[in-house]
């Protein structure tokens, strides 16, 4: 074992001398021989040393190598990192599309009930609304049924016509089918109530007020559920149009019924009022 350590040591100089010695101790050269095997040893050595030097410029490149590539696989380890976070938000951002895909669905079934149940409320009340006694119309969240007054109220009154009733009952059979919140809201024009109506009712507001309830107790009494039913009054302040002439105010003189999809949202009830100028209904009456 020592002596194999030994020769591992051994360089291309002891090689070439010891190479020498042997030719001497084995035979007696000439100096052309001599000089021609030393040349040989000398180029070998050369040659060597060239390949040592070509190997070591191998190793250094090779170490390089190895840098750049540990280099790039850091780079890599980061890109994959990095698009682990972008598939993760992906599919936040792709559950967050399903489910406002979902909701899309949804309020597209809900428009189209809609428009059933306003198909069927125009046919059912085909004679009405081309007597121009009920004007329906379908609102982006729901149904408006525009009863004029003058054919459920005498004026100053609070009890019902038996005209209006027969309407009513007509409307409610309808309502009965659709699980939709019924609002009914009273309006009025801006006369103020005389001396004797003012007496007994204070102003438009409780008088409007008490003409919405009477609508709400006949559908109740109709059938309609009454934790679906409910009255409100818009007094003077929500017309149609303005109360400029004794048409005009007739206008204004009218009870709304309101279907509403989604009693929670806050574009359910008020928000929907007839314009974009309607105020909050309060909990009184109005019209006159």
């Amino acid at each position: 074992m020592k002596r194999s350590s030994t020769l591992s040591r051994v360089t291309p100089e002891q090689i070439a001398v010891l190479g020498l010695a042997a030719v001497l101790a084995t035979s007696c050269v000439t100096r052309g021989k001599y000089d021609q095997v030393v040349g040989e040893l000398e180029q070998e050595q050369k040659r060597l040393t060239t390949r040592v030097a070509e190997l070591e410029r191998s190793n250094e490149a090779l170490g390089g190598e190895r840098v750049k590539l540990m280099d790039e696989m850091e780079d890599l380890r980061v890109a994959r990192d990095g698009l682990s976070e972008e598939v993760q938000q992906l599919e936040k951002t792709r559950e967050l599309l399903s489910s406002h895909l979902r909701k899309r669905e949804a309020q597209v079934q809900e428009l189209s009930k809609l428009s059933g149940n306003y198909e069927q409320l125009v046919k059912d009340l085909e004679s009405e609304v081309a007597a121009g006694q009920i004007q329906i119309t379908q609102l982006r969240e729901g149904l408006r049924l525009n009863l004029s007054q003058d054919i459920l109220f005498r004026s100053g009154s609070v009890t019902l016509e038996p005209y209006g009733i027969a309407v009513l009952r007509k409307v409610a059979d309808q309502l009965k089918r659709f699980p939709q919140q019924v609002e009914v809201q009273g309006h009025s024009d801006n006369v103020p109530l005389s001396a004797a109506l003012a007496q007994r009712w204070g102003s438009n507001w409780e008088l409007a007020a008490a003409r919405a309830s009477q609508v709400v107790r006949l559908l109740e009494s109709q059938g309609v559920d009454p934790t679906r039913l409910r009255a409100v009054s818009y007094g003077e302040y929500a017309p149609v149009v303005a109360n400029d002439t004794a048409e005009d105010r007739a206008k204004n003189r009218r009870i709304e019924i309101r279907l509403i999809p989604d009693p929670d949202r806050e574009s359910g009830s008020a928000a929907e009022a007839p314009t974009s100028e309607e105020p909050t209904p309060q909990e009184g009456g109005t019209s006159s």
